[in-house]
């Protein structure tokens, strides 16, 4: 009836939503119900049915198990118009699915702050998936959606100052995520610091106070920030086609682990060389990570060269890296890293393997007293 109605606009005033009944109402009582006005009901209607049919055809695929089905269908609602894109000269909106499950950056409540622009929500999606990652208390630091800085802790305060400590340089007029309540500590050393968004499940009411001063700082909720996604996918445009797949959603401890060197990783070692292929797959490939007692030591990604990202991370480190562990996105088609290694002093690698020269770089390891661990799984992040 409502498909009816719309192709009779010329006619007929269709409504879809409560919030136009007013509207209606007074245009009926002023004479202003006019063709303008209902074809624009109309544009509404088709809009409204076509999201009903793509929810029973998703729902249907679902029962099926069909995951790609021979025609996609989609649909989103728009939160909010934008400012602009990732540039002035680009306009933008937000829009969110029904899809109450995914426990990402558009289930979050604005607590305090400037809108946010298309820039913060994009990295703010980027700290929330990051922190999913871990359940003790944990932080998150993200820049130009890549992580800058990540640690855990015995606290909140502890996992921040180490996070912050990775890169205090790049963290300046960051994201910085969380997967508990920020309290009053952690908020007053954060103040000190030009953020842009901060995100966590809730905040300390001294904390929010605290927080609340800087009157441009965003500072969003979200309870469910540790709830992994159920059946997520991801989404990229293509020139005039859609790329989707499933998230990268397997859980990093359950991976098969399979030392390949003479040396096995100690426990701290292998605690540290999971924390950071957690880390490593969130950052933009080719990705290295490397970490030490919890905490990021230097991250290098986004590089088109394996070497080149071992070289950012290790070159980049603040502090001592001897007894540190190094964590790859993806194999090693050379034993260069491993040289990098050693003479950094980093102790154990972790990387998926696969390569025809695996043989190499475990031979390199074996010679300068480094462990290596391979999952067999790549972590690729385009």
């Amino acid at each position: 009836m409502i498909r009816a109605a719309a192709k009779n606009y010329k006619s007929v005033a269709v409504v879809t939503d409560a919030s136009m009944y007013g509207e209606l109402i007074d245009r009926i009582e002023n004479g202003t119900n006019d063709e303008a006005y209902r074809f624009e009901c109309a544009r509404r209607a088709f809009g409204h049915t076509a999201a009903y049919d793509a929810r029973i055809s998703n729902y249907l695929n679902g029962i099926s198990g069909e995951e790609f089905p021979e025609k996609l269908t989609l649909t989103f609602e728009k939160k909010s118009p934008l400012r602009y894109g990732e540039n002035p000269s680009q306009s933008a909106a937000f829009y969110v699915s029904k899809n109450k499950s995914a426990f990402g950056i558009e289930s979050a409540e604005f607590l305090h702050g400037k809108e946010l622009s298309y820039n913060n929500i994009g990295d703010a999606q980027a700290a929330v998936a990051l922190i999913k990652e871990f359940n003790e208390p944990a932080c998150a630091a993200i820049k130009h959606s890549s992580p800058c800085g990540a640690a855990i802790g015995e606290t909140v305060y502890d996992a921040f100052l180490a996070a912050y400590e990775c890169d205090p340089q790049s963290i300046f007029g960051g994201i910085v995520s969380f997967n508990r309540a920020v309290d009053a500590r952690t908020a007053s050393k954060m103040k000190e610091l030009f953020l842009d968004v901060i995100i966590a499940p809730s905040y300390e009411e001294e904390a929010l106070r605290i927080l609340q001063k800087k009157k441009n700082l965003r500072l969003l909720a979200l309870p469910g920030i540790s709830q992994k996604p159920k059946g997520a996918f991801e989404f990229k445009s293509v020139g005039g086609g859609l790329l989707v797949q499933q998230t990268d959603k397997n859980e990093i401890e359950s991976e098969n682990f399979n030392v390949v060197t003479k040396i096995t990783p100690s426990a701290s070692q292998m605690k540290d060389l999971i924390f950071g292929m957690k880390v490593a797959r969130h950052v933009k490939s080719n990705a290295i990570v490397v970490a030490k007692d919890g905490r990021t030591l230097g991250i290098g990604g986004g590089q088109v060269s394996r070497v080149w990202a071992a070289e950012a991370a290790i070159g980049h480190a603040l502090s001592s890296l001897d007894g540190a562990v190094l964590a790859s996105d993806a194999l090693f088609p050379f034993p260069d890293v491993v040289e990098l290694c050693a003479k950094a002093g980093v102790k154990a690698i972790i990387q998926p393997g696969g390569s025809k020269n695996d043989a190499a770089s475990v031979e390199a390891c074996d010679k300068r007293g480094i462990a290596m661990v391979f999952t067999g799984m790549r972590h690729f992040k385009h």
